[in-house]
């Protein structure tokens, strides 16, 4: 095979215009497109190929420098993600201007002599072959034309042009646009192949594709030409297999009412069939494409999405070979010996979707070695993290497999899940009948030991005891244990790198042992007396009267964060000339005039003053490599113009905090009363219970609140680390180190050159960071069980989830995946993937939440309640159910979510 370097210094000095596929491998997708590229990799490893050519890039180049490109280039490099009409039209400007021309002669010289090699007559398929990456949620398979039963000279000529004009029909421009794509760098290249005269075809996942799972191989198949089942036009026979034995898992046989054949005089068409009940291929034949399928996996090390075709005379064929882009990646790490891991997803469950940044995963993996250790089960390395803690796709993932197969932890674990996320309990509980997940542990001894233990050396029962008996004192106990965090010594600006390295350690190791122990007994008191009005109130309980107990709740520091932000922007509006600068002036331009001290007084003072206080905050916290609102204050200034959108006063976060509080306490009062007419004693047991349930339960956003503090100093040591490591050449830029771990960090001062490893890892965490999809749990085989669960039936059309905050409001939906670019319109419906603090200043203004995530006490879920907006969370897929716009009724009592049916809708 010639080398793909060989190829670009052809044709006197400039990539050639045809290539033959056995002359392309993988290293060719510059020149030749995935596609083409991948065809002759798996050529030179002498798989069933059909023979052909490739029409390069540098032809596309050719031909669209005459159709002169410029003008719409410099107009799709302005067009906002959400402007699906001014795309669409520049995208037909592009079309016109290739189809108004003719192939340049070089270019079709070496087409036509290409195609006479492969015979004067030669039936062929012209298909696309992009250079444009696939990305990780999503691929580019299918924007463009495909043309087949080509045959003759002007006929291939004419298809090769139509081909390179599809790369920009309305759909491929559309979705170059929405995901940041750059037009002006995307090329095609085209695919020139001999067609099978196919008896039969189809295609074939070497995965699973709808459970993620590997080991099963799945298959389909229509009569004639692969077309009628890629395209959807005939309902195919549908095989699942194992892929080690080939042996038939499942079968679906469809009627295959339809045949694709190509045409005497050239094309094709699509010919009725009377329904058949009878498979169109034999299990001798499935066991053949089993195996091929195996043969290309192994090639290209990772599951593939193919197509496939049988001539007439059984011959079987392989026409097509790409990656399966949509599959979520397995957790790092080795299964164990037994083979079935459960891992579950500690990013979802923390309110991130995005990635976290390699430093992010480091540094909780460092945080997961202080709490083994606090268990009594220190790993060998802190740094590495223990054995349970893996990543996958920058998600961070837990092994639970070890409490998945205890009596005990499938006692508590699914219970704990059922309030801060209700839907991956659902989905754990569904794996008990799993005969690989068998209890082996079913002593509950070792688990109350350890237990006991954690419980004697941090005094949990006495804090409890404390925190009911006296509240307030409780809450100045704590409140000095946050002193003492913000008073702990830091290295000096002279130190050492590595000393300031294992400062970081140090305090990542220390972090959870200082704050959970003594922050979480309290909290836990407040809602155990929750829990406790409840049993005694027994019938007298209605729905929806317990959360309401929790309205306007005192002493959460996030909620005093929020209504700070909100007292700020009515200081803001007053003032004139800050009111204009928020108005007027992007997030962006208020955030350079800050550094530089150039805002309006009362903007510039009153944001410091914010800063002073909750700078160590951001979106996406518990990432130590995102920047915190001190160093980048932009998504503050977005939610003070939200804020400023703001005109019914009574729809004012501290009057509706104030009204909710109100409630609450009128709530309690109400309890009570009922509870009294049972027995004076049990009267005074519920007010009791309430009253320490309103006053203890807000320190639930304690001790993140404090890791965050710790995280945010962890942060600035890393920073000045980075700097170090810059002004040493091994990296470029200061935060460049966010893209290591901390093991790396170690390496780089002692002089290794890291400036390659950052830039891999950051166009790794760009992708990735377009991911919509993140499973709630993975099995180590590639199962996402939640595919297999399905999702519960809502009455009249609703999307159900767990309710979280009662109330019934209906509005216009805001779909937002990114809080920092948001722009909510008071009294919209917020519907988001999940929620961390830095999300909750949208939810001042926000008639009703909606969440993908959560349960009945996941952050999003006690931040909405004491707000008094309705809430429903782990609502599956709602981001992507529902659209910016759309009326939808949220009933946070029942957990319902409606969408209103639009005018001539089904």
């Amino acid at each position: 095979m010639a080398a793909t370097s060989q190829l670009v210094r052809d044709h006197e000095g400039r990539p050639p215009f045809v290539v033959g596929l056995r002359d392309l491998d993988a290293g060719a997708v510059g020149i030749a497109g995935g596609k083409a590229a991948n065809l002759g990799e798996l050529m030179g490893a002498d798989l069933p190929v059909p023979d052909g050519f490739c029409v390069t890039t540098e032809a596309y180049l050719e031909l669209t420098a005459v159709a002169d490109l410029t003008e719409v280039l410099a107009d799709l490099a302005g067009v906002a993600a959400d402007d699906r009409d001014r795309a669409v039209a520049l995208a037909g400007r592009a079309r016109d201007r290739i189809l108004s021309v003719a192939v340049p002669a070089p270019v079709a010289d070496a087409i036509a002599s290409a195609y006479r090699a492969l015979g004067d007559t030669a039936v062929v398929a012209v298909r696309s072959s992009a250079t444009a990456e696939d990305l990780p949620f999503a691929s580019f398979a299918g924007q463009q034309d495909t043309f087949l039963g080509i045959a003759g000279t002007a006929a291939v000529l004419d298809a090769v042009r139509r081909c390179i004009a599809s790369l920009w029909t309305d759909r491929a421009v559309v979705y170059r646009v929405r995901n940041g794509v750059d037009h002006a760098v995307t090329r095609l290249a085209v695919v020139v192949q001999r067609m099978v005269d196919a008896a039969v075809a189809g295609v074939m996942f070497t995965v699973n594709p709808v459970t993620g799972r590997r080991g099963e191989t799945v298959v389909d198949a229509g009569p004639g030409l692969g077309e009628a089942v890629v395209s959807g036009a005939v309902n195919p026979d549908h095989f699942v297999l194992d892929s080690r034995t080939g042996a038939v898992l499942e079968r679906r046989l469809g009627d295959k009412r339809l045949v694709v054949r190509t045409r005497a005089e050239g094309g094709t068409e699509a010919v009725p069939l009377p329904a058949s009940d009878a498979p169109c291929v034999s299990d001798d034949q499935l066991r053949a494409l089993v195996r091929l399928g195996d043969r290309v996996q192994q090639h290209f090390g990772r599951p593939q999405d193919t197509e496939w075709a049988i001539d007439g005379a059984g011959g079987l064929w392989l026409t097509q070979a790409r990656p399966v882009t949509t599959l979520f990646p397995i957790p790092d790490g080795d299964p164990a010996e037994d083979g079935c891991r459960v891992y579950f997803c500690f990013s979802l469950a923390q309110g991130l979707t995005r990635p976290l940044t390699p430093m992010g995963l480091s540094a909780i993996r460092v945080i997961g070695s202080s709490v083994a250790r606090l268990y009594g089960r220190p790993p060998v390395d802190p740094v590495a993290g223990p054995p349970g803690v893996r990543d996958a796709a920058g998600r961070l993932f837990f092994d639970i497999t070890p409490i998945l197969r205890s009596t005990a932890g499938r006692a508590v674990f699914p219970r704990v899940l059922d309030v801060m996320e209700a839907r991956s309990a659902t989905v754990l509980r569904a794996l008990f009948d799993d005969p690989r997940l068998s209890v082996v542990h079913s002593s509950w001894w070792p688990v109350v030991r350890r237990l006991a233990w954690v419980a004697a050396r941090f005094g949990v029962p006495l804090q409890v005891a404390q925190a009911v008996a006296r509240p307030a004192a409780a809450r100045r106990r704590l409140a000095r244990l946050g002193e003492r965090l913000l008073e702990r010594p830091v290295p000096p600006a002279s130190a050492a790198p590595a000393d300031r390295l294992d400062h970081v350690v140090g305090l990542l190791g220390d972090a959870v042992v200082q704050v959970v122990p003594r922050v979480m007994p309290p909290a836990a008191a407040g809602f155990a007396m929750l829990g406790l009005a409840g049993r005694l109130l027994g019938p007298d309980l209605r729905p929806g009267e317990l959360a309401t107990v929790l309205r306007g709740l005192p002493h959460n520091v996030t909620t005093e964060m929020d209504l700070e932000l909100w007292s700020l922007a009515t200081r803001v509006r007053a003032d004139q000339d800050a009111a204009a600068a928020v108005r007027r002036e992007s997030a962006g331009e208020l955030t350079r005039a800050h550094r530089t001290g150039a805002l309006p007084p009362v903007l510039q003072h009153g944001l410091a003053g914010f800063l002073e206080r909750y700078g160590h905050r951001a979106v996406a916290e518990i990432d130590v490599g995102v920047p915190r609102w001190g160093e980048d204050p932009a998504p503050v200034f977005g939610v003070l113009a939200t804020y400023l959108r703001l005109e019914d006063p009574d729809r004012a976060p501290d009057r509706v905090f104030a009204r909710g509080a109100g409630e609450a306490e009128a709530m309690v009062a109400a309890l009570t009363e009922r509870a009294r007419r049972r027995g004076r004693l049990r009267g005074r047991a519920v007010g009791l219970a309430l009253d320490r349930a309103r006053q203890l339960a807000g320190i639930r956003e304690l001790p993140k609140s404090l890791i965050v503090v710790v995280l945010a100093r962890v942060r600035q040591q890393v920073l000045g680390i980075g700097a170090d490591l810059a002004a040493a050449g091994g990296l470029v830029r200061a935060e460049d180190v966010f893209f290591l771990d901390l093991g790396e960090v170690a390496a780089g001062l002692e002089g290794r050159d890291l400036r390659d490893v950052v830039a891999g890892r950051r166009a790794d965490h760009d992708r990735e960071l377009r991911r919509r999809h993140v499973p709630r749990v993975l099995l180590s085989d590639g199962t996402e069980p939640e595919a297999l669960a399905g999702v519960a039936p809502a009455p009249d059309g609703a999307l159900a989830g767990t309710p979280a905050s009662a109330g019934v409001v209906t509005g216009p939906a805001r779909v937002v995946l990114d809080p920092g670019t948001a722009h909510l319109v008071p009294g919209e419906v917020l519907v988001a993937p999940s929620t961390d603090p830095g999300w909750t200043p949208l939810f001042l203004t926000a008639g009703a939440l909606v969440m993908e995530m959560g349960g009945a006490n996941s952050h999003g879920a006690v931040v909405a309640r004491e707000y008094g907006i309705p809430a429903v969370v782990g609502v599956p897929d709602a981001t992507s159910r529902f659209t910016t716009g759309q009326q939808l009724t949220v009933d946070g009592t029942r957990g319902l979510v409606t969408a209103a049916v639009e005018e001539g809708g089904r």
